[in-house]
């Protein structure tokens, strides 16, 4: 069951919904829309291996926006910390964004019970197009659990800013095997 705009905002001050800073105005009819914060990544390899941390450098929009080129690639952040131990929170790109050549990719849509912090926005330039801090960029949809709630507590929790693949974290080194 997916709560609706009125629902979200209720829940919210009922403190069962964390979203910092909170505007009501942002409510729509089933979800929460969410800005685009200041700070981006960028790699700086050409390939990217799982199995190691990346290098990347961290920059800091101005108010006049961030310019990306057909076919770039960045990591942003939302604006917003959000989360719930009560709702599950998932995380969709506005359609009018997409519309002008950005897709906006979570990292992970659907975000964990207990998790609250920023979340990562993968933004890929199918078109040229300028990014601006606080533009409403995605929504976020709550959802009702079903069953037993374990609180999340991985790499990502309290996330401030976008956070690279952290992946090489899950990496075991192959076992060699004989045959």
């Amino acid at each position: 069951m997916i709560l609706t705009g009125a629902e979200i905002s209720k829940q919210a001050g009922l403190g069962r919904i964390r979203i910092e800073p909170f505007q009501r105005e942002r409510c729509t009819t089933n979800s929460y829309d969410l800005a685009l914060g200041r700070r981006l990544i960028i790699y700086r390899e050409q390939v990217l291996d799982p199995r190691h941390q990346a290098q990347y450098d961290e920059v800091e929009m101005r108010d006049s926006g961030f310019d990306l080129a057909t076919g770039d690639f960045v990591l942003g952040e939302s604006a917003e910390s959000f989360g719930s131990d009560h709702y599950v929170p998932m995380i969709h790109a506005k359609s009018g964004i997409a519309r002008l050549g950005l897709f906006v990719h979570v990292t992970a849509d659907l975000i964990d019970l207990g998790f609250f912090g920023q979340s990562t926005l993968q933004l890929h330039a199918t078109l040229p197009v300028r990014i601006v801090p606080g533009m409403l960029i995605a929504q976020a949809t709550f959802w009702v659990p079903h069953g037993e709630i374990s609180l999340y507590q991985g790499k990502y929790q309290h996330a401030r800013g976008p956070q690279i693949s952290r992946s090489y974290q899950d990496q075991r080194p192959a076992e060699i095997t004989h045959v």
